[in-house]
């Protein structure tokens, strides 16, 4: 298991964001800190899956010194993040939904810094504990 470097940023009138030295471009967000790490183990899981399908390479984790010594860091909130290994490999379906809450599910998504596949999952997970759990 890889353990990667998440940076956590939070401005006064926004979630906690969190972003990824190693994947630029790879980024998520959370309403509360919990949720920001949660939302940030799944982000790089569905980042690096995305990165191997695509038949990239994986980058070195960066040591955290490497990574504050970037000016660009220094008001980040560096965490650990732990690449696990799938558990399963990622399969392509065919659903119908309203329109309109496909557009609402999108939305959702795009401010949360998810793809639809990765909000639909998520969401699924959810339901799927919250049922056992009862």
């Amino acid at each position: 298991m890889r353990n990667y470097i998440g940076l956590i940023h939070k401005d006064a009138e926004s979630d906690y964001g969190v972003s990824f030295p190693d994947f630029p471009g790879a980024i998520t967000a959370g309403s509360t800190l919990d949720e920001a790490r949660e939302m940030a183990e799944e982000a790089l899981a569905f980042h690096v899956e995305g990165l191997i399908k695509d038949g990239e390479t994986l980058p070195q984790p960066s040591s955290l010194e490497v990574v504050m010594a970037n000016p660009e860091n220094k008001d980040g909130v560096a965490i650990l993040v732990s690449l696990k290994a799938a558990s399963s490999r990622a399969v392509r379906i065919n659903v119908t939904l309203p329109e309109d809450v496909l557009a609402r599910i999108d939305a959702v998504a795009a401010a949360a810094g998810l793809s639809r596949s990765a909000f639909l999952a998520k969401a699924a997970k959810h339901e799927i504990e919250r049922n056992a759990a009862a």
